[in-house]
This record gives structure tokens, C-alpha cells and sequence, in this order.
């Protein structure tokens, strides 16, 4: 059995969700997400929405547990929203944005200059003294954590130094060097 598709999810004030042919469409105050499903019945009731399968196929087990868990995360996006933050560590790594254009120094010949989805909001933090900390945010999990990961592999963090763009509170595993 699922586990995790067992667990019922409670919808909180201000987030409204409508199943109908095959689309889940879920709105609240940050915005609107759906998401097309199969296989799968979902009831609404009294504020909580449970998931079942009508069989015991593995292909049916396995979207039992990811469906409940992307309408999870589009109800907790909606309601909530999602931060990713992306710390620029090296000598001169530089990031400032203008709107949606992000435009990052990481030791190449160029700026790297990055547009983003208009859902997605980007702030620039550069305090002295400190890392230069890029900061995402959207009510799409999918779609922060997606272009996290572009941005992040523009400079991938390198294991003798740790230079590179990484998460912030990410545990990179360091290598010694050259014995001399």
C-alpha cells in the first residue's frame, strides 16, 4: 500500500480545488495551478480531499502516492509558496537583478544574463563581508526548483575549494588535493 497516498489532505481557508475530467485545478491568493491525472479517483469532502486506486498495479501504487503529493505541493504553493536560495561562493562572484533579468558573475569571460519565468519573483541579496545570496520564490515548486537547478549549473560547485553556485544550506562533499 501507499503511504503517503493513504493520508487525506486538508484544504486551509482561502484555497479552493475543483476536480473535473481528469483535471485537478487548485486557486488561492498567489496564484492558480493544475494538473492532469489518471488512473486515480479523488473525493472532496468536507474540506478534505482523499485519494484511491480502484486496483493494485504497480503503475497504479506508483501514481497513487505522486498524485496526492503534487496536489499536496500545488495547495501548500498556492497557500504558502516556495522559496529556493542559491549562495554565489568564490572570489568575485557577483549577482544583481533588474525585474525578472538575473545577471550573475561566476569568473566567466561574460555576465551570464538570465530571464526568468514571470511567475517566478527574484531578489539579489549582497551584504559585505558575506556571500552573494540569490533568492527565488513562486507558488510552483516545480518550476523554482527547476530553474534553481539551471542557475546552479552555470557554476556547479567544485569538491577541492567548494567555489561554485550552491544551495544554501547544501553539504558539498570536499576532496583533500594533491598530497605534497
Amino acid at each position: 500500500m501507499s503511504r503517503i497516498g493513504k493520508n487525506p489532505i486538508t484544504i486551509p481557508q482561502g484555497v479552493t480545488v475543483d476536480v473535473k475530467d481528469g483535471i485537478v485545478t487548485v486557486k488561492g491568493k498567489l496564484g492558480e495551478l493544475t494538473q492532469e491525472y489518471s488512473d486515480i479517483d479523488i473525493k472532496i469532502e468536507d474540506g478534505i480531499i482523499t485519494f484511491e486506486r480502484s486496483s493494485e498495479k504497480k503503475d497504479q501504487k506508483a501514481k497513487h502516492g505522486l498524485y496526492r503529493s503534487l496536489v499536496n505541493n500545488m495547495i501548500e504553493g498556492v497557500a504558502n509558496g516556495f522559496t529556493k536560495q542559491l549562495e554565489l561562493v568564490g572570489v568575485g562572484y557577483r549577482a544583481s537583478n533588474q525585474g525578472q533579468r538575473l545577471e550573475i558573475a561566476v569568473g566567466f569571460s561574460h555576465n551570464i544574463v538570465f530571464e526568468l519565468a514571470p511567475e517566478v519573483k527574484v531578489e539579489t541579496i549582497s551584504d559585505k563581508g558575506k556571500n552573494p545570496i540569490v533568492k527565488l520564490t513562486s507558488y510552483d515548486k516545480q518550476l523554482v526548483g527547476q530553474i534553481a537547478a539551471k542557475i546552479r549549473s552555470f557554476r556547479a560547485p567544485e569538491p577541492y575549494k567548494g567555489k561554485g553556485i550552491k544551495f544554501v544550506g547544501e553539504q558539498l562533499r570536499r576532496k583533500a588535493g594533491k598530497s605534497a
